[in-house]
């Protein structure tokens, strides 16, 4: 039968359509199969590039820190590279259009990582991955057989993870690059305090104290058996090693000027940790000039307070006020916990009128084996839920007045929605735990002050505790970049934060030994709430009356972490659907 000339260009359109969709179909199977495979790899490797390191968790064999390890992990995220670059985004859908930039992001991120004496810093002034190892058994649940087997296979694994740190740190200290002499005092009792001479009191026994009953008595007896062996005989003396080496030969060659910039390559470095820590391409001295407006501004809106409760007396004497007057503060742990519960409890309450999506998973509330107040995600598997660590040992380090803002940074509407959100949303499981700090800590500080909106903070005491963990990440600003760019001293550093917030002197000497232990981590937080803030301000002036405050938060943690330009880009495309 002969075809007509019309039929023919149909068929011809639809061939070429064909062959279009096809060449489509296989660049998005091309990139899946890329994006399948590297999660395949991270997670035998049990390193995930940019992944909150407060949700370490043991699963059998630990990952291998040593240089061959990061050889073979450099390489095949080359080879990542070289691929991904022979795929074409533009023949992605959207979702994977994103997918794609993003995953290309990390690559290049994680290349330039390679370069730097990331590995010569395993510690800390509030952690390492010493602590990280004994804190991990209280973020996991223990519910089968297998679980514990593979607990059983950490624990013997410890010493081959163990001394490769400590092969890294010698070499730290053969390059100059420990950590400063100062805000490393008294450091090894968080080794110490894991020495303990009965195993039934190690941190490390603590999942066999309430096994699941679907387990035999006999099974029982035998894992705690193998696990007090294990403890005394493996995990422990390589913690007294670690001891010995760390009191011995590291602090021995600590150094003696506070700033990264002060040894070999610092600036460098410290540059790379802004980019790294901020997602931006912002400089020290442009950071430094943020931080000073920002206390600025936030000091004038303090002062407001103060002649609000008709206090009488200087910025300086309030201050002194909040840090010694008994009222401002508990002597009882539970009480701690019991507060914050009820914090949250009457946040859940306004949450579906601020978002229109809320997270199905749940979180607990502990107190902080380590120290400290800080959020931990779940894993994702559905058997564990987040956790809201508060300290509740050194209680004069977390007054009262602050809880509110503490609680809506770490919990909800902060860490725990952005976390659960990204892991409950259908996208690339790279996507679900990655964190980029200037991100999630932006979105913690951002949720601080929402709170304000939503009707909370309605004691002036707990108004100015917003305002003064406000003006403390503003001076992070100020003091990071004047420890490790300009050359500030610890106590210039100290004398800055304690004149401009309300935190315990105990907390203000203890932030700023963070600072010169984790260099630019500390910008990340009001770089990102700025970021956020700006996003919304230029939303409500575009969209007018068709601003949604709940659609903008949808928004904001539907695609879960992102680095701050595309967040940018992407928020723009949707202000521009919303007008339309």
């Amino acid at each position: 039968m002969k075809l007509k000339p019309l039929s023919v260009g149909v068929l011809l359109l639809c061939s070429l359509f064909n062959t279009t969709s096809t060449f489509a179909n296989q660049n998005s199977e091309q990139f899946q199969q890329l994006l399948d495979e590297h999660w395949q790899t991270a997670n035998q490797e049990q390193v995930f590039f940019r992944k909150d390191p407060d949700t370490f968790r043991m699963k059998g064999k630990l990952p291998e820190m040593s240089a061959n390890g990061r050889e073979r992990r450099s390489k095949y995220n080359n080879e990542l590279l070289n691929r991904i670059d022979s795929i074409d985004v533009n023949k992605l859908s959207g979702a994977d259009q994103v997918s794609y930039r993003l995953f290309k992001y990390e690559r290049e991120a994680e290349a330039k990582s390679y370069q730097f004496q990331d590995h010569l810093y395993p510690l800390t002034y509030y952690s390492g991955f010493h602590s990280y190892f004994a804190g991990a058994p209280a973020n996991m649940s223990f519910l089968t057989e297998q679980d514990y087997r593979n607990y059983l296979i950490s624990l013997a694994d410890y010493p081959r993870y163990n001394q490769a740190h400590i092969v890294d740190l010698k070499q730290a200290v053969v390059l100059g690059h420990t950590h400063y002499c100062e805000s490393f005092k008294g450091y090894e009792k968080s080794i110490s305090k894991h020495l303990v001479a009965d195993v039934q009191n190690s941190v490390f026994y603590a999942p066999m104290l309430n096994m699941p009953k679907a387990i035999s008595a006999a099974q029982q007896a035998q894992y705690r058996q193998q696990v007090k062996t294990l403890i005394k005989d493996t995990v422990l003396p390589e913690y007294q090693d670690f001891y010995d080496f760390f009191t011995k030969e590291y602090m021995t060659h600590c150094r003696t000027t506070a700033g990264i910039s002060s040894v070999e390559g610092g600036a460098a470095y410290y540059q790379y940790l802004i980019e790294y820590y901020t997602t931006t391409d912002l400089s020290a001295d442009e950071i430094h000039q943020i931080g000073l407006d920002e206390v600025s501004r936030i000091r004038t809106e303090m002062q407001q307070i103060i002649t609000a409760v008709d206090f009488k007396g200087e910025f300086k004497d309030f201050i002194k006020f909040l840090r010694t007057d008994k009222q401002f503060y508990t002597d009882s742990a539970m009480d701690m916990l019991e507060k914050a519960s009820y914090i949250t409890r009457k946040m859940a309450a306004q949450l579906p009128k601020w978002f229109s999506v809320l997270p199905r998973s749940t979180f607990d509330i502990k107190s902080s084996p380590n120290g400290g107040a800080y959020y931990v995600a779940s894993d994702g598997s559905g058997t564990t839920s987040g956790t809201y660590f508060l300290e509740t040992k050194n209680l004069k380090s977390q007054p009262l007045y602050t809880l509110e803002a503490l609680t809506f940074h770490e919990a909800e509407p902060g860490h725990h929605f952005q976390s659960a959100i990204a892991q409950e949303v259908d996208m690339a499981e790279f996507r679900k735990t990655l964190y980029h700090a200037a991100y999630g800590e932006g979105w913690g500080l951002y949720s601080e002050r929402l709170g304000k909106e939503m009707g909370f903070y309605q004691d002036p005491y707990s108004d100015f505790g917003r305002l003064t963990y406000e003006a403390w990440r503003a001076c992070r600003l100020v003091v990071d970049t004047g420890i490790h760019a300009k050359g500030w001293t610890r106590q210039q550093a100290i004398d800055y934060l304690a004149d401009n917030t309300a935190l315990s002197m105990a907390d203000v000497i203890g932030q700023i030994d963070r600072y010169i232990t984790w260099p630019a981590q500390a910008l990340s937080y009001k770089i990102g709430e700025l970021k956020i803030r700006q996003l919304r301000a230029k939303a409500q002036q575009v969209l007018g009356n068709k601003f949604d405050v709940r659609a903008f938060h949808d928004q904001m943690l539907k695609n879960g972490s992102l680095p701050m330009a595309l967040l940018e880009e992407l928020t723009m495309d949707w202000i521009k659907q919303q007008q339309s």
